[in-house]
This record gives structure tokens, C-alpha cells and sequence, in this order.
């Protein structure tokens, strides 16, 4: 880890299955995530993604980059345009800082009418201990 690094980029299909799953799971049930008819009355084009998906695909980003034994522990995101369906989130991230273990990366998440979210993630990642050698 080092301060400028940068993530490889994720793209991340938004199909209208991962707003409603990611909607369901997360317990909102809003129609605006769920329902295109109610959406469109609230004056949205579409369902739209939930925030709590939004921050799920940001950590798994960050969990996917440092590897299974990173730890997330913050994650400050504010979003901005909407996930509609049929589009595409791409994640980007650079590590800003470094404290031993822990990295803060900003992280941005755009689509194509602009950006979807951007915040930063803590993260710590514990250095591997060696296994113990046999005694022969």
C-alpha cells in the first residue's frame, strides 16, 4: 500500500434484478427500487439504485482490491446521479493515505449521466504471520 496508488477500475452492470435485489436485501422497500410505474409518478425515468447497495458494491470494491483479510472501517460515500437500469458503474479508487496497516482510498463510482458516488473507505489490512514449522 502505498499514498497514490491506484485501484484497477470494476465495472459493474446495473440491470434492473441488481436495484430490486440489492433493494430486498437491504430491507428498502421503497417503490422508487422496485416498482418503474410508481417510480415514473415520482418523476424518476425508472427504478433507481438504493444507497445501501450503492455502499455494498463500494466496500466489496475495496474487499476485492486488498484481498479476505481487509478489514472495512469506515465508509464515508455521498451520492450523486442515480444507477438507473441498463447502465454501467465503474469504480475507481487511489489510495490518499497510509497509517502501518490502515489505508484510506478515495473512491469514485461513475455512470453515464455522470457520477453515481464518490467518498472515501478505511481499510485495514493485517500483515500475514508466517505458519509455524513443523517440529521434526
Amino acid at each position: 500500500m502505498r499514498v497514490g496508488a491506484e485501484l484497477l477500475p470494476l465495472e459493474i452492470p446495473v440491470t434492473r434484478t441488481l436495484i430490486v435485489a440489492g433493494a430486498i436485501a437491504s430491507r428498502d422497500y421503497h417503490d422508487v427500487h422496485h416498482d418503474a410505474e410508481a417510480a415514473r409518478r415520482k418523476g424518476s425515468p425508472d427504478v433507481f439504485m438504493n444507497i445501501l447497495t450503492t455502499n455494498g458494491l463500494v466496500g466489496r470494491y475495496i474487499t476485492d482490491h486488498f484481498g479476505p483479510t481487509a478489514v472495512l472501517r469506515k465508509v464515508a460515500i455521498r451520492l450523486g446521479a442515480p444507477n438507473y437500469p441498463g447502465d454501467t458503474m465503474v469504480l475507481t479508487g487511489r489510495i490518499t493515505a497510509v497509517d502501518g496497516d490502515t489505508a484510506t482510498v478515495h473512491v469514485v463510482g461513475a455512470n453515464g449521466i455522470g457520477t453515481h458516488v464518490k467518498g472515501t473507505v478505511t481499510v485495514t489490512v493485517p500483515a500475514r504471520v508466517p505458519a509455524p514449522e513443523a517440529a521434526p
